[in-house]
């Protein structure tokens, strides 16, 4: 008999496995286009940086939705966490800037609670108000605070910028991976086959990374156990499963609920935070929609940390790999391609396996017009490859917004949200 465990082996294992055809066919396209950015340890630490703020963002809402509440406020929090962390970053310190940042958001997350919990407001309006409501917000703050003549212009603010922050004492690399022979290094330049590969991949997500980087990276797991081997985590999910059982139980559903969404405000705050961290200073608009992004990386991750932390890697890649070269981008035509014949041949090779059940299968209409669809589309993908140089910059400027559409399209076939999310909760009713 399958127990749960050895279920959660076996997708253990698959997703290794997944994760090494990925590598094994990123090294195949660098080798054929002989675009190096692919797998260099440049394009990792990027992708690295970037991934960090849309992963905190999704870890917000992953807070709040579990608790079954949905959150789109999350952008409005972080632009709350970006300006409140330049505001007393460049006064006190990137101590004062983390605290203030993450209260920020924190402070975004307890007015959707209020409006959600307490007043029953559509969830999606409120988060929307929020997303309105932030950059309103912090636009006047500037306004006020950094216009010329006050102390914050003198230091270099503008009505778009804050002064730099007062120290970046932040900026600390770990020695155990950034000191010694750079040997990953020279075998990256090496350009062999894989080897190279897997040394840049190594490279870039282990030299010189930011003590913040580490701590946002170990949220994922604190996330994990919190909500999955605790006591408070049964509750809080719960609630987001069927508050009216959970009140039966016990469970204070109001204040859960209240507690998800501060928490999930504080994260997409501390998304905020990184982002000044990075610039050394709050920049109008540098969310650049992280928040929406960090939403779709946590429904692609199935409302899960581990599938968040994946989504969050791909769409971090994306972007990252855009930064560093446009040429880049147009290889991944051609690793689309090798992605929809490996499609095709799984496809394929199901339908020459034995049935197993006593019920035969029947190749529907619509099963064939995909596989075909998927054949010609490799076939499309690799012409354009051959015959395009160079993408338009406005198509590479906007990859990773596209790619977070594809994304969600592909995985809206398995996903399971709670089923409470989202839903009007009243003490005492019944649903």
């Amino acid at each position: 008999m399958t127990t749960v465990a050895d279920t959660r082996v076996r997708k253990y294992h698959l997703a290794l496995i997944g994760v090494a055809v990925l590598i094994l066919l990123m090294s195949l396209v660098r080798v054929l286009s002989k675009a190096n950015d692919i797998t260099s340890s440049g394009t990792f630490a990027a992708a690295l940086m970037l991934a960090v703020p849309i992963g905190l963002a999704g870890l917000g809402g992953l807070w709040a939705e579990r608790a079954g509440v949905v959150n789109i406020g999350l952008e409005g929090m972080m632009v709350l966490g970006t300006w409140f962390a330049g505001w007393a970053g460049y006064q006190w310190g990137p101590v004062a800037a983390l605290v203030a940042g993450l209260l920020a958001g924190a402070v975004g997350g307890l007015i959707h609670a209020v409006a959600t919990v307490t007043f029953g407001v559509d969830h999606i309006i409120s988060g929307v108000a929020i997303n309105l409501l932030g950059p309103g917000v912090t636009r006047f703050l500037s306004e006020v605070l950094y216009k010329e003549g006050t102390p914050a212009g003198e230091a270099g603010a503008g009505i778009t910028t804050s002064p730099p922050l007062k120290s970046e004492a932040f900026d600390i690399s770990l020695p155990f991976f950034s000191s010694g022979p750079d040997w990953l290094g020279s075998l990256e330049r090496t350009h062999w086959f894989l080897l190279s590969d897997l040394a840049g991949i190594v490279r870039g997500l282990t030299h010189g990374v930011n003590v913040l980087v580490i701590l946002a990276v170990l949220m994922l797991p604190l996330t994990f156990f919190l909500l999955w081997r605790t006591s408070f985590g049964l509750r809080l999910r719960s609630a987001g499963e069927n508050p009216w059982a959970a009140e039966s139980l016990g469970v204070n559903v109001y204040l859960i609920k209240y507690v998800a969404v501060v928490i999930s405000g504080a994260f997409a705050g501390l998304g905020g935070v990184f982002l000044v961290f990075v610039s050394t200073k709050y920049v109008e608009g540098q969310t650049a929609g992280r928040g929406f992004i960090g939403l779709a990386a946590m429904i692609f991750g199935n409302w899960r940390p581990g599938g968040l932390a994946g989504g969050a890697a791909l769409f971090g890649y994306a972007d990252g790999l855009q930064l560093r070269s446009s040429g880049a981008v147009t290889s991944f035509l051609l690793f689309g391609a090798l992605l929809l014949l490996i499609y095709v041949g799984i496809r394929v090779l199901a339908t020459l396996a034995p049935v197993q059940t006593e019920v035969a299968v029947t190749r529907t209409t619509r099963e064939y017009t995909l596989l075909a669809g998927a054949a010609a589309g490799a076939v499309v993908l690799v012409w354009l490859w051959m015959t395009v140089d160079k993408l338009p910059n406005e198509f590479v400027f906007i990859t990773p917004h596209v790619l977070t559409l594809l994304v969600l399209l592909v995985a809206s076939q398995r996903l399971r949200m709670p089923k409470a999310d989202g839903v009007r909760y009243r003490r005492g009713e019944q649903h």
